[in-house]
């Protein structure tokens, strides 16, 4: 081993300050760098950006001035220098005891040049677009209110039919008042038509595998635009990607016009969620870490090799401290920078179960209380980790996770011609009943651990899934694709054009359609079930990729959404938006804790391709005071009894339209559901009682440190359990316990983490008898404060 290579085994100095990068200003320029094991460490300023653009007589003889950094105490070498640096750009020149020498990149870059080769200095204000001051996310009261819309920013505008002038590009996302020739919104105001809270981009920051300088992506072998790809190929973790900007040559552009999407987007009412991936790089040698601090930000084997947990090479070792705080920094960055509104973890299982509860809780308390943070709780192959975060890892921890369980149960198999319940097999209503109820009974604690869905852009889409199970594959001439290209040879372009996956649809009764019908029972469970829903782009218009499960190369033929499609299928995407409306109108679709589930929410069928439940009591506070909720997945109709009533039983949902307004009435004790439908009913509005009684814990410590502290409550009648600082106020951390009303009491124990120290020895007790909606009370460290102030809370207001 090379003497500039770290023992993992030894503890080297770290960095706990906040100005890793450049720091900016007109006057002057900070450059701090972490490199520990380095002999020596310079930054090299160059006049351009050292990519194919700036190939000319200037660019040939800009080798660089050289600056020499100063080691300062935690490994960071730092050097300032006066003046005003905009529109340079500069590296970090390592050398090594061995007397090796390196040249990265920053690390904690936040500008680029072309395709990433030299960090840039810009002033990141003069990225800012009008207004962006005012820029607020969209309000989310809880967890259980998002509906998530997972989304590529190329495919969103690349197709012909989308209308849009910047197509593939960030800027297609402010273009308004785009409409078909039949006046259908389309683009973004096709989003916010559908009622969608949350759009999921798939990675945004900066990639590797496109050539940004390609602007017309032209593969002239294969006569198709091949600079394409979903993004899980990491380059520059702070650093938007610039072929999804006008002019990626300019620095500054992709910075300014991401903002713009995120600003566009907030303006209808959606937030943002960023897909991360942190658990790998595309390159290693020349990824963003090795340059600097050889071996240490990757895992190893016993043998000393790269690990390969992630499919694709190596992993990122998250449990080591500095590796922990770079991800908390970038995440941070982008919530505050980019106002972002949430995170997608990138095969979560491989970051270690103390940096995702530490990120979850921090950038809570720090940015935003209503950040949201979900992943996926499986990795890509073996790894040596020890504490992977995979299903029930996080119970209590305030992060949610995929359900694979549910998603299988509801469709079968990813890829292949396997069967589930919306697809056709019997025997899995047990499972589907497990994943309505929030999976509280299998790997949660809270339904809001857990993101509902069917299908996402791994593996075959929704259309191309439920074509497979039904043997149709042949019959609708799909292609069989391979990276991008015909297993056979040939051009993909023509080959999609001759694929006709909508073949069996008749326009004029387009729900009737047994692959429409299969289409929106699946969708149709998610959207009704307690938990997070999940929709994979373009399944409200019946999306097809011709059948490519793993379309990460493929070209727009394949990708890019054909809004066309909205015109043809307008009533599904009608039934879709009413799914929506139904389950943001009314709460009883989005309980909030496993006890308000377990006193709502009973079966009444979960048998033979039946399952139907009901949601009783005003459920969550819900203005109908039953509700019954009806799977069949039979090909056939079947009857279902239904719970005796004072009256009749009005009907919102069935196979021919979904929505909040009753259409007929059921006047028996028992409805007749069409073959593969679903039905949504409920008896009379009511009189609900206040959904809860709000307690907010104002969290007092002298010494102001409040990372890991948390609450353990019980007796609340809707989320017993661990209960997270969300927000500070005052210098307090403050977090909000919901209670049922009429609660007398509720208990609660400050503690670190999981029981690691709690602040003081016995169960303490807050009285909530009183008529107040809302209580505010004030927790001191008993350290600090009197055994009468710990044990008995001050009251502030109410």
């Amino acid at each position: 081993m090379n003497s500039n290579y770290i023992n993992t085994e030894t503890i080297i100095e770290t960095y706990e300050g906040k100005d890793l990068g450049l720091t900016y200003t007109a006057g002057c320029s900070q450059f701090k760098v972490w490199a520990p094991t380095a002999f020596t460490v310079s930054v090299v300023l160059y006049e351009t950006g050292g990519t194919g653009a700036d190939v000319s007589a200037v660019y040939s003889k800009d080798s660089g001035v050289i600056i020499p950094m100063q080691r300062q105490d935690g490994g960071v070498w730092q050097a300032q220098l006066t003046g005003d640096l905009k529109g340079k750009y500069y590296m970090y020149r390592t050398v090594f005891a061995d007397g090796s020498i390196r040249e990265a990149a920053d690390p904690y870059a936040t500008a680029v040049s072309a395709n990433g080769m030299r960090s840039a200095i810009v002033d990141l204000r003069e990225t800012d677009p009008p207004s962006w001051a005012e820029d607020r996310s969209p309000q989310l009261p809880h967890p259980a209110d998002a509906v998530i819309y997972e989304l590529h920013v190329r495919d969103f505008s690349a197709h012909e039919s989308s209308g849009m002038l910047h197509k593939g590009k960030f800027k297609a996302f402010t273009e308004t008042g785009l409409r078909d020739s039949a006046g259908n919104a389309l683009g973004i105001d096709h989003l916010a038509e559908l009622g969608i809270t949350h759009v999921h981009l798939m990675p945004v920051f900066d990639f590797q595998t496109v050539n940004e300088l390609n602007a017309n992506g032209l593969d002239t072998e294969a006569g198709h635009y091949s600079e394409y790809n979903w993004g899980y190929d990491p380059q520059h973790y702070n650093v938007p990607e610039g072929s999804y900007s006008t002019n990626p040559a300019e620095p500054g552009t992709r910075i300014r016009e991401f903002k713009e999407m995120v600003q566009a987007l907030h303006s209808r009412g959606i937030s943002v969620i960023m897909d991360v991936v942190y658990n790998h790089t595309y390159s290693v040698e020349k990824g963003p870490f090795e340059p600097l601090v050889p071996e240490y930000f990757y895992r190893h084997d016993y043998l000393g090799r790269l690990s390969n947990g992630s499919g694709v090479g190596n992993e990122i070792a998250t449990e080591r401290p500095m590796v922990r705080k770079y991800i908390k920094d970038s995440l941070l960055y982008w919530a505050s920078e980019y106002h972002i509104d949430g995170f997608r973890f990138d095969l979560m299982g491989l970051m270690d179960s103390v940096t995702m509860r530490e990120i979850t809780e921090e950038l809570r308390l720090a940015i935003n209380p209503n950040l949201l943070i979900y992943g996926e709780p499986w990795t890509g192959g073996d790894s040596p980790l020890a504490d992977k975060t995979l299903k029930g890892v996080q119970r209590g921890k305030g992060y949610a996770m995929f359900n694979d369980n549910f998603r299988a149960a509801i469709k079968g198999d990813s890829d292949g011609w396997g069967k589930g319940f919306a697809t056709g097999e019997y025997g899995k209503e047990g499972a589907v009943a497990s994943g309505i109820k929030g999976a509280i009974h299998e790997f949660t604690d809270s339904p809001v651990e857990t993101v509902n869905y069917v299908t996402a852009h791994d593996n075959l889409n929704l259309w191309d899934k439920v074509l497979a199970s039904q043997g149709q594959r042949q019959a609708a001439n799909l292609p069989e694709l391979e990276n991008g290209r015909l297993k056979g040879g040939g051009e993909v372009e023509k080959a999609v054009a001759r694929a006709n996956p909508y073949f069996a649809i008749d326009p004029q009764d387009v729900l009737g359609n047994e692959t429409v019908r299969r289409s929106l029972l699946a969708n149709g469970i998610i959207l009704t079930s307690q938990g997070i829903p999940f929709l994979h782009a373009g399944d409200e218009i019946l999306r097809s990729k011709c059948g490519d499960h793993n379309s990460y190369r493929s070209p727009d033929a394949v990708n890019a959404i054909r809004w066309d499609n909205k015109e043809t299928f307008m009533p599904v995407f009608q039934y879709y938006k009413g799914l929506i409306e139904l389950r943001r109108k009314h709460p009883a679709f989005r309980l909030h804790g496993r006890q308000e589930i377990e006193r709502s929410l009973e079966f009444l069928r979960c048998e033979d391709g039946v399952v139907a439940y009901q949601l009783k009591d005003n459920a969550g506070g819900d203005v109908w005071n039953n509700i019954v909720v009806i799977f069949n997945a039979n090909w056939g109709p079947v009857t279902q009894q239904l719970p005796e009533t004072g009256g009749c039983w009005n009907i919102v949902v069935d196979h021919s339209r979904a929505g909040t307004e009753a259409f007929r009435i059921a006047t028996d004790h028992a409805v007749e559901l069409e073959g593969l439908s679903m039905m949504v009913l409920y008896d009379v509005y009511g009189e609900p009682a206040p959904r809860a009684k709000i307690i907010e814990v104002h969290y007092d410590r002298p010494d102001g440190d409040y990372r890991g502290w948390n609450l353990w409550v019980w007796g609340t009648g809707i989320q017993d359990g661990q209960c997270d600082f969300r927000q500070m106020e005052d210098g307090r951390a403050v977090a909000r316990i919901e209670v049922v009303p009429g609660t007398e009491s509720v208990g609660y124990i400050l503690r670190l983490n999981d029981w690691e120290e709690k602040d003081g020895s016995g169960d303490r007790f807050i009285d909530c008898s009183g008529s107040e909606a809302l209580l505010k009370v004030l927790v001191q460290d008993r350290s600090s404060a009197s055994s009468g102030d710990a044990d008995n809370p001050l009251q502030l207001s109410s």
